[in-house]
């Protein structure tokens, strides 16, 4: 498998982190509000769908952020 040059990991890092924080997010959420009737799988996707596309420039724009704040906070090798 070919890889993509280093200079494509913090946009890959988004899109990854996109989508794992926003399955789990959006079907936690969606569950607690309408819980599990017959049309949550359409609501959920609906959720999914929207939060996704907010969440990965955030995420895109605001990780360095949070990595320099965290270093402030921990110890980094």
């Amino acid at each position: 498998m070919n890889k993509l040059p280093a200079s494509r990991f913090h946009l890959v890092f988004s899109l990854l982190m996109g989508v794992m924080m926003v399955f789990l997010m959006t079907f936690v959420v969606t569950l607690v509000n309408i819980g599990w009737r017959a049309d949550f799988l359409q609501a959920w996707a609906k959720a999914f769908a929207i939060a996704y596309v907010v969440a990965v420039p955030v995420i895109y724009f605001l990780a360095p952020l949070a990595r320099k704040l965290a270093a402030r906070f921990a110890q980094v090798p």
